[in-house]
Parts: structure tokens; sequence; C-alpha cells
């Protein structure tokens, strides 16, 4: 028998670690995308048991802590010791995960004198089947989705710099309208996405944010206040749900609690709740 304990995962242990996490995935997309396509700097630690078999795991990617646990209570884990010592030279800027681990983080983060600046409370989100067909046909006539190109970002910037001020940034982060280029360059180039035109203008977009073993995650979605109320995010979502179901991976996302015109648009496409979801920022 092993003594139960907090380590430092190697490439050999890289396997068990996705065995974990693939029978947790619905409830952790982010950390396992993060897991798939680790980079330089990430730090990845398991909490093994007495029987040898991860019972937590703890990622960490860009200064933000990934915690997935698998104990029931989540206190039945320790908070990993080396956390103080890791910190001094590494400060958080954000805990993401299912609130019953992410208090436990939150409360040690608090213990170590990092004072948490906003949270942001989630309803956990899943797509396993084919959307509402009348989703795919809702918002005004003449409405139509296309792939956004490189050459349309000048016209998508307005979106995605609202998007990352009402959406994205917690309170007291500073708005940086080249960090929302440069964000929405990398999701035109890299992820899929739809960009809504209405009589020639782009009024909407959504597109991807994480894929992991078997599910996409959509995020982004945003339409001009002006184009509201119309129908246009439930197109927009039902038809990249769509297209991201028939490559034959199911379909994630996370809304905030007090955005009841998100959660009603995603309910009417066929999303169903899974859970709640939480991001603490430092």
């Amino acid at each position: 028998m092993k003594k139960p304990r907090w380590h430092r995962v190697r490439k050999r242990g890289l396997a068990l670690c996705e065995d974990f996490l693939r029978g947790r995935e619905k409830h952790c997309v982010s950390a396992c995308s993060r897991f798939r396509d680790r980079a330089r700097g990430d730090r990845l630690w398991a909490f093994s048991g007495m029987d040898g078999e991860n019972t937590a795991l703890l990622f960490w990617h860009h200064r933000i802590f990934f915690p997935v646990f698998a104990a029931r209570p989540p206190g039945a884990v320790p908070v990993p010791r080396f956390l103080g010592r890791f910190l001094r030279l590494n400060p958080p800027h954000a805990v993401q995960g299912l609130p019953p681990v992410t208090e436990i983080f939150e409360e040690a983060l608090g213990s170590l004198g990092y004072e948490k600046t906003d949270q942001f409370d989630y309803d956990l989100m899943s797509l396993d089947r084919e959307p509402d067909p009348a989703s795919l046909r809702a918002g005004p006539a003449g409405l139509v989705l296309v792939k956004p190109e490189m050459g349309d970002l000048e016209e998508m910037l307005p979106l995605q710099a609202d998007y990352d001020r009402e959406e994205v940034l917690p309170r007291g982060s500073e708005f940086k309208a080249e960090n929302s280029r440069i964000g929405l360059s990398g999701i035109i180039s890299r992820e899929q996405a739809l960009a809504a035109k209405l009589g020639g203008r782009i009024v909407g977009k959504i597109n991807t944010n994480a894929e992991s073993f078997t599910r996409f995650q959509i995020g982004g979605v945003y339409v001009h206040p002006d184009y509201r109320g119309l129908g246009i995010a439930r197109r927009m979502t039902a038809a990249l749900s769509s297209s991201l179901l028939a490559q034959g991976k199911a379909v994630t996302l996370f809304v905030k609690k007090r955005n009841a015109a998100a959660r009603s648009v995603y309910r009417k496409v066929g999303f169903e709740l899974a859970g709640d979801y939480r991001i603490c920022y430092y």
C-alpha cells in the first residue's frame, strides 16, 4: 500500500491522468483541453490514494488552477503542502472548476494572503443530441451565418471587445483593445466560429474555445445590442452545435447564472443543465 500523497506527474503517469479526466470529462472540458494541449510552463500534480489510483488532479496553465477531484466529499483530499512554496514564485490569476472543489482552493489561497477580486458562477450545460430543429431556422429573414475570415477581423473587433468587457474581464481589470484583437485573431485562425450577417453587416459571433477528448466547448456568444431578441444567438448556437456534433463530439458550455436570457436561449436549443461551475479571480 502506498501512502496517499500529492506528487508531480511525469511522462509515465500521463496515461493514468488521462483515464481519470475522461471519467469526469463532462464537468471539466476546460481542464481536459489544457491537458491535451500541454505547453511549456504548465504543471500537473496528482493525488494518489493508498491503492495508487488518482483521486484528484491539479493542473496549472497560464496562472490558472484547474482542480479536478473524484473524492466525495472533496475535502477528503488535502490541500497540497507545496502550494505556498509554488505560489511565492507563481502568483495565481484564477481558479476554475466545480464549486465544491474551487471553494477548497479559495480558502487555501485566502490563508496564503491572496485576496479574491471577483467571482463568476455559471450553469454548466451539455448537448449530446441534435439541436432543436426550430432553433436551426430561428432569426430574422435574411440572416446569414458564415465562417469568418481574417478579412472580417476589423468589423468583428467591436463585438469581441464588447464581449470581453461584458462577459470576460473580472472586476478591477483594465480593458486593453489589443488583447481583444489578439484573442479574435486566434479565434478566427484556430477555432471553429460563425459570424451572423444581416443586411450585409456582421451583428453576432460564436466560437469554440476548448476541445477535450469527446467534447467541444463553445463560448464567445455575442449579438450586437441593437439586434438582440430576434433569435440570432439561438440560430448561431444551434448551427455551430450541429456542426460540432456532426464531427462526432458532444457540446458543452457554461453561462453566467445571472444571464437569464442566455440560459433561456440555450435551453431552447436543447442544452441541459449538467451542474454548476465557478471561476474565481485574484
